[in-house]
């Protein structure tokens, strides 16, 4: 099922984010905008597992757009942390990546439940 699919990918990219905060507060002395990132890149997956308890297609279909809001808010963070200079391209662009990947099957799974 694809909403299992996403729920790794996206627990995944949590654990990824969670790296990047650390990282962000440690090294970078940064805590403004990877406490956005934070939330927002965690949210994703919190949203997609209360999805898979959904009491109703209509109940699903709004924590999964939820679940795709917060990866739309993750994506800015992430640019913004990288135009600011505080991420390199290299880790940039595989986050970043990691990410889309995440839009793309929220994406799908939103059009496919709607239609």
């Amino acid at each position: 099922m694809m909403s299992g699919v996403t729920l790794e990918k996206s627990k995944a990219f949590a654990l990824r984010i969670i790296k990047l905060y650390r990282y962000l507060c440690d090294e970078k002395r940064e805590f403004v905008l990877s406490k956005q990132v934070l939330k927002s890149g965690t949210s994703i997956g919190a949203n997609v597992k209360e999805a898979q308890a959904a009491q109703s297609k209509k109940d699903f279909l709004a924590k999964m757009y939820i679940a795709y809001k917060e990866a739309n808010e993750t994506e800015y963070w992430l640019e913004l942390l990288f135009e600011s200079g505080y991420l390199e391209e290299k880790n940039f662009r595989s986050i970043y990546g990691d990410n889309k990947e995440i839009l793309k099957l929220l994406t799908a799974i939103t059009k496919t439940v709607s239609s």
